[in-house]
């Protein structure tokens, strides 16, 4: 089992991201009280400053965050310490470009923006440990300083590298990997093509090619190499931090982005985890809000499930206060007024114990002037700030929340290797995206609370039971041991559902000379006989279950059944192969496994939880309309329940049992009127 996350709150706390450099020092004072006056009492500082503290190479200045955390100390402020790696400053990059990450023809990404370094340049390396090894040892014993971010959103702006630094990464990646040319040129099927190589300096991370056409098996390799080189970097600070760092301090990081194991970057380098939570993404003027399926802000909550996943009881280390944007790209409305109080509920509800808002005082300059804060460019109160001292009073209100463990009943089991072949075989995230999305929406709408669960190689059959029903969507690529852990998870009670296309590929993306469901097949006791895209000259394909029609979604595996445990449930209704299996179910041990040749979606899984008895568990306890969010938080035997609404006009819910309200500490019972965008908080 994995073991339990290394730091967690002791009370919900509010924070704000602040940076003292880009103000006059005369607003220090007056800022710091006024947060406090509004329920604020941490800050993020200094994740941008490199060029401050080392303005010239080896020669570093101390004065403007010392005179900082003077006044921070003096004002009762606590601080979470940035290292501010995110930003080399330009005398470095001029004078060693090597430190640059580039575009995959070879054109370098020059100073001016963010995030243009490459992972693993020996020279960055080495300036890093340099310049972290001063700053840590100067600043971590201060008082007021409660916790470090490493970097600033690992794998943001830029998910791929094609340096000669990594290039040359990739190759020692490589040769600890496969130890023979023999060996990668067997896993990357190199005998397609004409594409062996005879000589490890043969090899480079991808290159531009006609069409930009990649080897499937190379891509798969080359993004966990991508993911390794990152929390490699995150790995580096960290060991130098804790070398410094007092007792009781935390080391995190901010973000959650692609290319990268988040979970193993957290097990191996954070304390905790912090996510940035930008639901207003969902209202720019590039999206069309009121035609969409995918729930809008509220499809954060599928993002906060992840977070979830990393760790339990995370922080958030961004959350959006006003609109988002940026001179180049991003331009969104204002949150209503009650949508920042909701998002931070959200966020919460899911497990966040730290909510610190993005950021106190919108920039005046640079390219995020448009990415608006708390306060305005007039530095004066506002509606936004009124909703935040509103919301720290209420996160005071239900402070026995903190710790408490978010209650699932259904399990979406994910995979790096599948999710990473999915990313670049796009018959796989034809499906898989479609299906993950899909789970999620259905989980939302009938108030079925989904965990995340993730296969590991520490991840064991008790971590898989602490579910009724899991749902393994899409899972191409299938491990013996994956399938061991499955397989008796099954015989010990649990319900698994397995989609289209499972166990179709090896480790290495190969596809497997065997019929689906490869090594899943002896517990399905069945098999993929044929398979198709229901093309565009396609009637959408549907399935008779037991005299209801489910949809089966854009890919069809046409089943038989092969064993004497399995049966029949649904057969397709048209296309070439109407009448065949469409969905079997087997009985293994003590539970059951339903093999579905389909794609998920919102319609057809309402049949799943309907079948497998788990459709609004806390039914019993609150009915709510579809528009509402619940979710319920347990500790020491005391459940708490969330409802959240995410309209811009009221709900009706009815409670129906006697629970207490956590704002007010008064009883509650029979309907209740949410407002637009309004929250509450029940202890049952």
């Amino acid at each position: 089992m994995r073991e339990k996350q290394k730091f967690q709150w002791k009370h919900l706390n509010i924070g704000v991201c602040y940076y003292p450099e880009h103000w006059n020092r005369s607003l220090w004072r007056d800022d710091l009280k006024r947060m406090k006056e509004n329920g604020i009492h941490t800050v993020r500082i200094a994740e941008f400053a490199w060029g401050i503290f080392e303005p010239e190479e080896g020669v570093y200045s101390y004065e403007l965050f010392d005179n900082f955390l003077k006044v921070a100390e003096e004002e009762d402020m606590k601080v979470i310490f940035g290292t501010p790696t995110a930003i080399p400053p330009v005398w470095l990059t001029e004078k060693y470009p090597e430190v640059l990450n580039c575009r995959k023809d070879g054109v370098l990404f020059r100073h001016g923006m963010r995030r243009h370094f490459n992972y693993n340049s020996p020279k960055l390396h080495e300036l890093v440990t340099d310049a972290l090894e001063h700053i840590a040892e100067h600043y971590a014993k201060h008082p007021c300083i409660i916790g470090w971010q490493i970097d600033n959103e690992i794998n943001c702006e830029i998910n791929e590298f094609y340096s000669e630094s990594d290039t040359i990464a990739f190759r020692r990646f490589l040769q600890e990997k496969y130890g023979s040319l023999k060996r990668l040129n067997q896993a990357w099927g190199t005998v397609f093509w004409n594409q062996t190589y005879t000589d490890w300096n043969q090899i480079y991370v991808p290159r531009t090619t006609i069409n930009d056409w990649t080897n499937p098996h190379q891509m798969l390799d080359y993004t966990r190499f991508v993911s390794e080189s990152a929390i490699g970097f995150c790995r580096l600070q960290s060991e130098i931090l804790r070398k410094y760092v007092k007792t009781g301090d935390f080391i995190t990081t901010n973000g959650m982005f692609r290319n990268l194991d988040n979970h193993k970057m957290a097990d191996e380098c954070l304390d905790v985890y912090t996510y940035d939570c930008y639901p207003n993404f969902a209202y720019s003027m590039r999206e069309d809000p009121k035609h969409n399926t995918t729930l809008n802000d509220r499809r954060w909550s599928k993002n906060l499930t992840e977070v979830r996943s990393i760790c339990p009881h995370f922080g958030i280390m961004e959350m959006q206060s006003g609109a988002n944007g940026w001179n180049t790209q991003v331009d969104t409305p204002a949150p209503k007024p009650g949508q920042i109080s909701l998002w931070a509920m959200m966020s919460i509800m899911h497990g966040a114990d730290y909510i610190s808002f993005f950021r106190w005082r919108t920039a005046p300059f640079g390219t995020e002037m448009y990415w608006h804060g708390i306060l305005d460019y007039d530095n004066c109160d506002n509606r936004k700030l009124n909703e935040i001292k509103r919301l720290s009073k209420r996160v005071q209100a239900i402070d026995d929340v903190v710790g408490a463990d978010y209650v699932a009943s259904l399990g979406l089991i994910r995979d790096y290797d599948n999710i990473f072949d999915a990313q670049q075989d796009i018959w796989h995230g034809r499906v898989a995206d479609t299906s993950e999305m899909e789970i999620f929406v259905a989980s939302q709408i009938n108030h079925v609370p989904m965990d995340v669960v993730y296969m590991r190689d520490c991840t064991d059959v008790e971590d898989l039971k602490k579910y009724s029903v899991l749902i393994y969507p899409h899972p191409e690529i299938l491990t013996e041991r994956v399938a061991v852990i499955l397989k008796e998870y099954v015989r010990q009670g649990g319900k698994l559902i397995l989609g289209a296309r499972t166990g179709q590929k090896d480790v290495n993306g190969h596809c497997v000379m065997k019929r689906m469901p490869g090594l899943m097949a002896s517990l399905t006791q069945s098999a993929v006989k044929e398979f198709t895209l229901v093309g565009p000259e396609d009637d959408a394909v549907s399935a008779d279950w037991n005299g209801a029609k489910i949809d089966t979604g854009a890919f069809n595996d046409i089943l038989e059944v092969t064993g004497p445990d399995a049966k029949v449930l649904a057969t397709y209704d048209n296309n070439f192969y109407a009448g065949e299996a469409a969905l079997i179910e087997t009985k293994a041990g003590e539970g059951t496994v339903l093999h579905f040749g389909g794609v998920f979606s919102r319609e057809n899984m309402k049949a799943f939880f309907e079948y497998l008895g788990i459709m609004e568990p806390f039914a019993q306890i609150v009915k709510v309309p579809e528009e509402c969010e619940i979710a319920v938080r347990r500790k020491e035997g005391t459940d708490y329940l969330f409802v959240l609404n995410f309209l811009g006009r009221e709900q009706v819910i009815s409670l129906k049992k006697v629970v207490v309200d956590m704002d007010t500490k008064e009883i509650a019972e029979g309907k209740v009127v949410l407002p637009a965008y309004g929250t509450k908080v029940y202890r049952i």
